[in-house]
């Protein structure tokens, strides 16, 4: 009798460790929730999170990407209008709003159905789950892949080629995947591979190995690329987003120097470094104030 309430007391103690590896529960996703998502993994299946605060950025507090803005601005409205559409790399600089471009998209249209998958680039392998549910709804879906980049023998790179086109599967047609990299062809590139570039005729013919890069990024029908800000560009959003924190500007000159230093510092004149400025020049006076 001893010996078969051990072995019940090992049983239950196994059954209660594999309870703890078994995925959780998770309620049914209602779309109304929110109107963005998170895909998250998990052990057994991945699940769409919503995302019920999201980042409220607007059109109108973008700067100096007015070209950017406008292309995608057209290619998502007529995503919205159900005509055809292209999937969108938006790819350069760091700090230069392209992130902030497709969430500030994300809030102008939300009213008009516009939704968002965001997706982290490792988790793009379970693209045909992620996907699934989305078939049939009235809304329209934006996949948002931040900061994309590959390693060579990265298996997500293959699922994202095979998602934009090469599958059996279709991607949905009230989906499009919007892209965000530092890199045009989103994988990182050698010398060594152009050294088997060759010229036939005046033709130039590219290696194997870029060729294989290239045409992942020519599968987004729509390039956008983001260069860095010149001083003047630089300067003009800092006081921009003073504006937006509500922060009055008593000293412009003083303002313009504090703000090139800061810049200096970071090594960087870009948006989200003019915005990093505001953030730290207005809590400065902010404390200041108070403290006086």
């Amino acid at each position: 009798m001893d010996k078969l309430e051990e072995v019940l007391a090992q049983a239950d103690r196994l059954l209660q460790r594999l309870e703890a590896l078994a995925p959780a529960a998770r309620p049914e996703l209602c779309w109304d929730d929110a109107i963005a998502f998170r895909w998250r993994r998990s052990p057994g299946a991945g699940y769409l999170e919503p995302l019920r605060h999201p980042h409220r950025i607007r059109l109108e507090t973008l700067r100096h990407i007015e070209q950017q803005m406008a292309e995608i601005d057209r290619n998502t409205r007529q995503f919205l209008a159900g005509l055809p559409a292209n999937n969108v790399l938006l790819w350069g600089s760091r700090g230069t709003g392209k992130s902030s471009l497709i969430k500030a998209l994300l809030n102008e249209y939300a009213d008009q159905g516009l939704r968002a998958i965001q997706v982290e680039a490792h988790d793009l392998i379970d693209f045909p789950q992620i996907v699934e549910p989305v078939h049939g709804r009235a809304e329209k879906f934006i996949l948002f892949c931040d900061d994309l980049s590959f390693e060579a023998d990265d298996p997500s790179y293959k699922a994202l080629k095979a998602a934009l086109e090469g599958s059996l599967a279709a991607t949905p047609d009230n989906m499009l995947i919007y892209s965000t990299s530092n890199r045009r062809h989103l994988l990182p590139e050698y010398m060594s591979e152009n050294e088997a570039t060759r010229n036939f005729d005046g033709e130039i013919h590219h290696g194997e190995a870029v060729e294989e890069k290239i045409s992942l990024s020519e599968r987004f029908g729509l390039w956008l690329a983001f260069y860095p800000f010149n001083q003047d560009d630089y300067l003009d959003i800092c006081f921009s987003w003073l504006a937006e924190l509500d922060m009055p500007v008593t000293k412009p000159d003083a303002v313009r120097h504090a703000a090139l230093r800061f810049a200096l510092a970071r090594g960087s004149r870009s948006g989200r470094v003019a915005w990093q400025f505001a953030r730290d020049w207005a809590g400065r006076q902010g404390l200041r104030d108070k403290e006086v």
